[in-house]
């Protein structure tokens, strides 16, 4: 078990704060409630998507079983990887944003597989993914000069979202940002034909 400890425990605290969360919001308030944190910056704002990470969606019945498949092809290929990146003994920040990643991966299946049947509204992998987080940081009007917009109002940042897609997000953008670090080939040397090393 050596190296699985910490990605594991992400897992798990990632998954028992998602899960947790969303039980509560499912139970305690009904679906466009919405209470203010701080101002109108930080709002618990329930709503609910049949789609992906974000409020996207992915149409109809036929889309909905067909991603939540997806989802669930998807997160066991990133477990395979984790589990791969552990025994070669990656960088562990890899490790541990992977581990992120599929936390919140994993956690977005949970309400597309059972939420549905749980909760009474429809079958099982038709389920709709609980989201909460609302922050509309900066609200305002295009200005008439901007094409397509012009006169409309904007809102940044509008999508509501949850734990998990939070988890997804942090993970990929860490990658991203640390990639040289993550991903830095070993340098090996070899010796020359006249006693020299050699790097590769």
């Amino acid at each position: 078990m050596k190296g699985y400890t910490k990605p594991l425990l992400i897992i798990f605290f990632v998954l028992l704060a998602d899960q947790l969360l969303k039980t509560w919001i499912k139970t305690n308030m009904y679906l466009g409630q919405e209470f203010k944190i701080i101002g109108n910056w930080f709002i618990i704002h329930f709503t609910e998507n049949n789609g992906m990470a974000f409020g996207l969606e992915f149409g109809g019945e036929f889309g909905k079983l067909a991603l939540s498949l997806f989802r669930i092809i998807a997160v066991a290929g990133i477990g395979y990887g984790l589990h791969y990146l552990i025994q070669r003994k990656y960088h562990r920040g890899l490790i541990l944003n992977v581990a992120l990643i599929f936390a919140g991966a994993l956690g977005n299946i949970i309400d597309s597989v059972l939420y549905g049947k749980i909760y009474g509204y429809a079958t099982l992998f038709h389920g709709r993914v609980v989201d909460m987080f609302y922050f509309p940081l900066v609200q305002g009007v295009f200005p008439k000069w901007v094409p397509i917009w012009g006169g409309e109002d904007f809102i940044f940042f509008r999508p509501v979202f949850n734990i998990a897609d939070a988890a997804i997000s942090v993970g990929v953008i860490l990658i991203l940002v640390f990639q040289k670090t993550y991903f830095k080939e070993e340098v090996t040397e070899e010796i020359g034909p006249n006693n020299e090393m050699v790097e590769d």
